[in-house]
């Protein structure tokens, strides 16, 4: 015959010897998935150190009046006297640096090197914000729409992709530009040319993140929460900008601070054509275009733009790279 069970004591005390380790402690709380993201960023020193530069870059374009007030001289100055007129050359062997002029100055005209690039800062990030905006607007729209109806839809927009990527972007601005009248729909000079070049960038590189934004969209339309939305009764347009925009965010996010370092070069590119923004306005392609007739006598004046966009370019694909693994679901946590 088998002993009776013993009861036990719910009420009985426990040991001190088997009382969990941090019971009286908070609770452990759940992270969303902004706060996994932002773990993974932060331990990302080299994503980190380029998202810093990326916003003092952002700070000195719109502090550049205030900063050439304090350091500098206007940039449209013409300084003579930092210029031997024998030689048309700055004094000096290093391009005619000094504290006043800390990045030297041109040759022929002695205009202040440093205070011409803070303010090409402005010219440069203000058109790759802008084209990067209307590309991301028109590539997010027609990739959700395609990725999302399929069929036909998905058919005529990416016949409508491969074209554009297939266009001669360069040569067209080129065309575009230097056949625009001096006055357009109220703007003029420095606005409209900015607008053209705003336009030119942005409208012709929508594909690039339109194609990304297919792919995602065409995997979403197939998981179970589009499923139970349909299911409700939910209608495409609530579908589209309720369920699957939310989930598009992070490679949109990360695609665009991507797309920011190419529309700089693209605007460089430009004005180093010289179809850019029109002189006497500073900007860095501008500034490289006048640096090469001077590379042999005076290589100095090529380092302040080139190193711009180089630094520039380097910080924002550093910081999209970063950004690009932070909010990968599949990464370690």
């Amino acid at each position: 015959m088998t002993p009776p069970l013993e009861t036990t004591d719910s009420t009985a005390e426990v040991p001190p010897e088997v009382t969990l380790t941090g019971a009286s402690q908070k609770a452990i709380e759940g992270r969303s998935l902004s706060q996994i993201a932002w773990s993974r960023l932060k331990r990302d020193k080299v994503a980190i150190a380029g998202g810093v530069v990326v916003i003092l870059l952002i700070l000195v374009a719109i502090c550049a009046p205030l900063i050439v007030k304090v350091i500098g001289h206007p940039p449209n100055d013409f300084n003579y006297e930092q210029v031997d007129p024998d030689t048309s050359l700055p004094y000096g062997s290093v391009g005619g640096i000094s504290w006043d002029f800390p990045f030297g100055v041109e040759p022929i005209n002695g205009r202040d090197l440093f205070s011409r690039t803070v303010y090409g800062a402005q010219v440069s990030l203000l058109i790759a914000f802008l084209a990067t905006l209307l590309s991301v607007a028109i590539g997010v729209v027609m990739g959700t729409i395609a990725g999302f109806f399929g069929g036909w839809v998905d058919a005529v927009i990416s016949r409508l992709m491969d074209i554009f990527l297939a266009f001669p972007l360069l040569l067209f601005a080129l065309a575009l530009v230097g056949a625009m009248p001096d006055e357009l729909i109220g703007l003029r000079g420095y606005w409209l040319r900015v607008a053209i070049i705003v336009f030119v960038i942005g409208f012709f590189n929508w594909p690039y993140i339109g194609r990304i934004v297919r792919g995602q969209a065409m995997v979403l339309r197939e998981r179970e929460f589009v499923d139970a939305a349909r299911s409700l009764g939910a209608r495409s347009g609530y579908i589209l900008a309720k369920e699957l925009l939310p989930n598009l965010l992070a490679p949109i996010l990360v695609y665009s601070t991507l797309l920011i370092p190419t529309n700089i070069l693209f605007e460089a590119a430009l004005s180093f054509l010289g179809v850019g923004v029109p002189p006497p306005t500073a900007t860095w392609g501008g500034m490289l275009n006048q640096a090469t007739k001077w590379y042999t006598v005076d290589p100095e004046f090529m380092f302040p733009p080139g190193l711009a966009i180089f630094v520039t370019v380097l910080a924002f694909n550093l910081f999209g790279d970063g950004l690009r693994d932070a909010l990968d679901p599949r990464g370690r946590r």
